[in-house]
C-alpha cells in the first residue's frame, strides 16, 4: 500500500541522522513505495531570473570555503547558458529564497571541463558522461537534506538521459563524501590534481558508473538506498530528456569492473 510522508524542515533534518540507521535495501517484492514531500523543490533553470538565484548560493557557499575563487562567481559564468548543460535550482515551499543549486554537464557536444585540464583514461572515452560542478547549498540544518535532494536529482539525470558515467571532483573534504557515494578515484596514483576549470585548486577526480548504481548500494547495503530508490520525491523535477545527440564517440579499449563496498557509510554532509 502506498503512502505519503510530509518532511518540514525540522523532520529533514532528523531525516538524515536517520539515514546511517536504515537497514539496506529490501528485495523488489517487498518494497513498499513511500512518496515523500520535501520543505522545497528542486528544478531546471528556465529564467534569468532562476539563473540570478542559482548564482546567488553559489556564490555565498564559495565565499564561506574557498572566498578567493568565489570572488570570480558572483557573476553567471558561460557555462551556465551552454547547450549541454542544465543548472538546478532548490527552492524553499515557504517563501521562494534559494536553498541550494548545482550545474550539470554532459559530454555530448563537447569535452567535459575537467578534460580542460586531464585527459581521461581509455575506459571513460567515448561513454556518455556527465560532470556536476558548483554544488552549493544554504547553511543550516535543512542544507543537508538540499545537498541530498541534489545528488539524487543529478542521479535521476543521468539514469533519464542514459549516462554511463559521473565524473566528480573536489577538494579533499569533499572528495570524501565522494567516497561515501561509492565513486573511485579516476587517477588513483596521482592524488590531487590542480584544475583550470577551478580555479587551479587541487581535487581528486572521480568517476561513478550509473548502470550498476542501485545494485552496488544494494550490496553496499548503502544508510541512504531507501531515499534515492524506495522513495518517491515529486518535488525533483529535472526536467525533459536530453536530445540523444553524440558527437564525440570513440569506442573504449576496456572499461574496469565496478567494484563494491560492503562496508556501511556514515555520511557527513555538512
Amino acid at each position: 500500500m502506498e503512502y505519503q510522508a510530509n518532511i518540514t524542515s525540522q523532520g529533514s533534518a532528523d531525516a538524515i541522522r536517520l539515514f546511517g540507521d536504515q537497514q539496506g535495501a529490501q528485495p523488489l517484492g517487498e518494497r513498499q513505495p513511500v512518496i515523500e514531500r520535501l520543505p522545497f523543490t528542486i528544478r531546471r533553470v528556465e529564467t534569468e531570473d532562476d539563473l540570478l538565484k542559482a548564482v546567488r548560493i553559489r556564490h555565498a557557499a564559495y565565499a564561506r570555503h574557498v572566498p578567493e575563487f568565489a570572488r570570480s562567481l558572483a557573476l553567471p559564468e558561460a557555462a551556465d547558458y551552454e547547450s549541454d548543460t542544465i543548472v538546478l535550482l532548490a527552492e524553499s515551499k515557504l517563501d521562494g529564497t534559494p536553498m541550494g543549486s548545482t550545474r550539470i554537464r554532459t559530454n555530448l557536444f563537447r569535452p567535459l571541463g575537467v578534460e580542460e585540464s586531464v585527459e581521461l583514461p581509455d575506459w571513460l572515452q567515448g561513454r556518455r558522461l556527465v560532470e556536476a560542478t558548483r554544488l552549493g547549498i544554504d547553511e543550516g540544518r535543512t542544507g543537508r537534506m538540499v545537498k541530498i535532494a541534489l545528488i539524487k536529482a543529478c542521479f535521476q539525470y543521468c539514469q533519464q538521459n542514459d549516462i554511463e558515467w559521473s565524473v566528480a571532483t573536489g577538494r579533499p573534504t569533499v572528495a570524501r563524501q565522494y567516497e561515501q557515494l561509492l565513486f573511485s578515484d579516476v587517477f588513483p596514483e596521482q592524488g590531487a590534481i590542480p584544475l583550470a576549470h577551478v580555479g587551479n585548486l587541487e581535487h581528486r577526480v572521480m568517476a561513478f558508473e550509473i548502470e550498476t548504481f542501485e545494485a552496488r548500494w544494494a550490496a553496499a547495503r548503502h544508510p541512504l538506498y531507501k531515499f534515492f530508490f524506495e522513495t518517491r520525491h515529486p518535488d525533483i523535477d529535472v526536467g525533459p530528456k536530453a536530445e540523444p545527440r553524440l558527437t564525440r564517440v570513440r569506442f573504449p579499449q576496456r572499461s574496469p569492473a565496478a567494484s563494491v563496498d560492503t562496508g556501511r557509510h556514515g555520511l557527513t554532509f555538512a
